[in-house]
C-alpha cells in the first residue's frame, strides 16, 4: 500500500500564454493547415451554449459546413445562425450529442495557445484539475482515493479519471477520448507516484497483485472488475460524516458494496455494524477490508442477501437500528424509468424506516442522475414515510464530494442524492 501524499502531485507544465497573431477563432480556423468545419446552429438555439453548455445536441444543428464533412474526433467549430463561430468542440456523427464544447470564442481569442489543439488544452486542463484538488487538500495522509477528473465539471466533457493510490483509472464516454487515448495517457503519466494506467474496462491491472487505497484513513481493497471505476469515491464526505455519529450505535448498511459506511460507523465507535450486499463479490471486497484494517469482526459483519429480503425478514423479528444507511444502485439511469424507479425508492425507503428505531437516524441516498435532477426525491421519502407509519425530519441534505465538480451550465452533471433523515 503506497501513500500519495498531496506534495507528490507534480503539475504538469502548463502551457504558455502566447500573443496571437489571429484576434478570432475565425481567423485561427482560417490559417489552421488542415482547415477546420463549422458546424451551424438552428436559430434560438445558440444562447445555451453560448452560456456555456457543453453539449451541442443533434437536434439544434441547422447544417454543417466543410468540405470533406468532418470526421468523429475531429476538431470543429460551433457557429450561430449567421456562421461566426461560438466555439471549438469534439465531433462525432454517431452520437446524439454531435459536439462537445471545449472552448468559446472569448476564452480562445484571450489565449490561443489552445485554441484548436486537444492536445495542449488536455494538458492545460488536467493540470487545472490537479492544482484545484491540491487546493482543497487531495489527496492527503488520510486519503489516496479520489477523482481527478470529473467529465463537464472539469470542462473535459466525456472523460473520468480516479486516482486510487498509484494506480490512474481513467472512463471514456466521448469518442474524442478514443482518439486521444495517447495524449491522455501522456498527461497523467507525468504525475508523480501514478505507476499504473488503467483504461476501464481494461483488466490487465488485475494480473498483479491486489490493489489497495485509504480513504479518511481507511484502507480499503478494490476491484477494478467491478462497479464504476472500481471505488465510490464520490460518497467520501458522507463516509466520514457517518463515523462522526457511529459512537455507542447500532449501526445497518444495506447496499454497503465493499463496506465503506460500515467501516466508518466502526471506526467511529459503534457498538455493532452488519452490512449487506446481493453481490458475492462485493461481500467479499468488504470482509477482506475488515482484516485490512484490524477491526474486530465480532462488531463488523457482512451478509451477502437481496436487501429487500432483509429488509422484510428483519422486521418480522422486530429488529432495529439506530442508524440505518441505504444506498442502492442507480435505479433511474433515464428519465423515462423514472416512475418505475420511484415506486423502487419509495418501497425500499419504507422498509428502511420500519427497521430504524424512534428517533434513529436514516441516510439514503440515490445515485441516479434522473432521480436527483427531477427534485421529486424529497417527496418520495415522505410518501415512504406515510408507508411505514412513520414522521421523518431532514437533517442534511448532501451530494457528492468537492472533487466530483460541477458544471452549473451543464446540471445533468449532478447525480447523487444523500439525505440524512431522523425517523419518529
Amino acid at each position: 500500500m503506497q501513500h500519495f501524499p498531496s506534495r507528490l502531485i507534480k503539475s504538469l507544465t502548463t502551457p504558455t500564454s502566447l500573443p496571437c497573431a489571429a484576434t478570432t477563432l475565425q481567423q485561427l480556423a482560417s490559417s489552421h493547415p488542415k482547415g477546420v468545419a463549422r458546424v451551424v446552429l438552428k436559430k434560438g438555439k445558440t444562447q445555451l451554449f453560448k452560456d456555456g453548455s457543453p453539449m451541442v445536441y443533434s437536434g439544434a444543428v441547422d447544417r454543417i459546413i466543410g468540405k470533406p464533412p468532418p470526421r468523429t474526433g475531429d476538431v470543429v467549430l460551433v457557429a450561430d445562425g449567421a456562421e461566426k463561430p461560438i466555439g471549438w468542440g469534439m465531433y462525432n456523427s454517431a452520437s446524439m450529442f454531435c459536439v462537445r464544447l471545449m472552448q468559446l470564442d472569448e476564452e480562445a481569442t484571450r489565449d490561443c495557445s489552445c485554441a484548436l489543439n486537444m492536445e495542449k488544452l488536455l494538458e492545460m486542463r488536467i493540470n487545472e484539475a490537479i492544482e484545484l484538488r491540491k487546493s482543497l487538500g487531495i489527496p492527503s495522509a488520510s486519503t489516496n482515493a479520489f477523482r481527478l477528473v470529473n467529465s463537464e465539471g472539469d470542462r473535459l466533457s466525456g472523460l473520468i479519471i480516479d486516482i486510487f493510490g498509484d494506480v490512474a483509472v481513467i472512463a471514456s464516454s466521448a469518442a474524442w477520448v478514443e482518439k486521444y487515448k495517447a495524449e491522455i495517457e501522456a498527461c497523467v503519466g507525468r504525475i508523480n507516484e501514478i505507476n499504473h494506467i488503467n483504461w476501464r474496462p481494461s483488466v490487465e491491472i488485475l494480473k498483479e497483485e491486489g490493489l489497495d487505497v485509504m480513504e479518511n484513513g481507511i484502507f480499503y481493497a478494490i476491484s477494478l472488475e467491478g462497479q464504476k471505476t472500481g471505488f465510490y469515491a464520490d460518497q467520501r464526505e458522507n463516509r466520514k460524516f457517518v463515523s462522526t455519529i457511529s459512537d455507542n450505535q447500532k449501526v445497518l448498511d444495506i447496499c454497503c458494496y465493499s463496506g465503506g459506511f460500515a467501516l466508518n460507523a466502526a471506526r467511529g465507535g459503534a457498538v455493532n455494524v452488519t452490512g449487506v450486499d446481493s453481490s458475492l463479490g462485493a461481500i467479499e471486497l468488504a470482509k477482506e477490508n475488515i482484516a485490512l484494517n484490524n477491526m474486530d469482526p465480532g462488531i463488523l459483519s457482512f451478509v451477502k442477501e437481496d436487501a429487500s429480503a432483509f429488509m422484510k425478514e428483519a422486521i418480522s423479528r422486530n429488529e432495529s437500528w439506530d442508524i440505518v444507511i441505504l444506498d442502492p444502485p442507480k435505479l433511474a439511469p433515464r428519465k423515462k424509468v423514472l416512475q418505475n424507479a420511484s415506486g423502487m425508492y419509495r418501497n425500499l425507503n419504507s422498509l428502511a424506516m420500519q427497521l430504524t428505531r424512534r428517533g434513529g437516524l436514516l441516510m439514503t441516498c440515490s445515485c441516479s442522475g434522473a432521480m436527483t435532477q427531477s427534485g421529486t426525491f424529497l417527496r418520495i421519502l415522505q410518501g415512504a414515510a406515510s408507508a411505514a407509519g412513520r414522521k421523518i425530519t431532514v437533517l442534511r441534505d448532501a451530494g457528492a464530494a468537492c472533487d466530483h465538480t460541477i458544471d452549473p451550465s451543464y446540471p445533468e452533471g449532478k447525480y447523487l442524492s444523500n439525505i440524512l433523515l431522523r425517523v419518529l
